[in-house]
């Protein structure tokens, strides 16, 4: 069966562009997930996996009245609500990097609604938090990205925006893996895109505010009981991977699968590992070599 595609419409009338394999009982969502159609096809033996765009995000609407962007990843969550709706039946969730709080943030707001979550190399739950240099994998790599990405910055205004945006992603995409010879396979810049070529301003005003005022406690976790599995590389540079432990710490219902030489795409540099146990997860059962977090009192 070829793959469907098409829009939801939400509530306040934001189309949101989706792609959509297979058609099992169960529905998997993966929000802010076009772009890892492939990667995550697998997923949809047997299901249905719907990877869509999340507002003023790929080839969803672009937003221009902020009222409709300022709430961040509520908006987000409340979006990944419509989707469920639109498919008529509860659901599983993948989420990565932020989009990985957002997933969280679902099983909190909508609980009923939700079977399973998927977090991968989740921001921890407090943004604020700084882990020392050796947790939070700030080495020579990370370090040398940022001073060319400042470089770069200097040549902004001679370059036209979908080259500047391929340039940027040509400097970033190595800081989101261990092994250097795996950047290549980081395809996430979608730089044909104005929605994301103006990403980061979004991101700034609306998203990274909406995260920062979001502080849940232990008591605010409790009442999602959906089990959660943690995926983290444990060289993650982009959200250390200390900042799982403490999702793992706080969430009710929780295991972590650390992978040890992998960073923030850890299903990249090691495809069976991860993917073996997302289905197992998604099948009804912990991965063997996911681990019970002991939580600080």
């Amino acid at each position: 069966m070829s793959p469907r595609e098409g829009y939801v419409t939400t509530p306040d009338r934001v189309r949101l562009y989706f792609r959509q394999e297979g058609d099992g009982p169960r529905v998997v969502l993966v929000p802010n997930g076009f772009h890892f159609f492939d990667d995550f096809r697998p997923v949809a033996r047997g299901r249905t996996l719907v990877c869509f765009d999340l507002r003023n995000r790929g080839r969803s609407d672009a937003i221009a009245d902020r009222s409709r962007l300022v709430r961040g990843i509520e908006h987000d969550v409340e979006d990944l609500d419509a989707l469920r709706r639109s498919f008529g039946a509860d659901i599983d969730v993948i989420g990565h990097s932020y989009v990985g709080v957002t997933a969280i943030r679902y099983a909190v707001r909508f609980p009923a609604r939700v079977r399973r979550v998927i977090s991968i190399a989740p921001m921890g739950p407090d943004p604020g938090r700084a882990y020392g240099a050796d947790l939070a994998n700030a080495d020579a790599t990370l370090g040398r990205v940022r001073a060319q990405l400042a470089a770069l910055e200097t040549q902004r205004s001679s370059l036209d925006p979908e080259e500047f945006c391929r340039r940027f992603w040509d400097v970033l995409r190595v800081i989101y893996v261990a092994d250097p010879a795996d950047a290549d396979k980081v395809r996430w810049g979608r730089c044909d895109l104005p929605n994301e070529r103006g990403f980061m301003k979004h991101w700034n005003e609306n998203i990274l505010p909406s995260i920062q005022a979001w502080r849940p406690t232990r008591e605010q976790l409790a009442v999602a009981p959906a089990p959660v599995l943690l995926v983290h590389g444990r060289k993650d540079r982009s959200s250390p991977h200390a900042g799982g432990r403490d999702w793992a710490s706080l969430l009710p219902n929780t295991r972590l699968l650390t992978i040890e030489n992998a960073a923030h795409a850890p299903w990249i540099e090691a495809r069976a590992t991860v993917l073996d146990a997302i289905e197992t997860f998604l099948s009804g059962s912990w991965p063997e070599a996911a681990e019970v977090v002991e939580r600080d009192e």
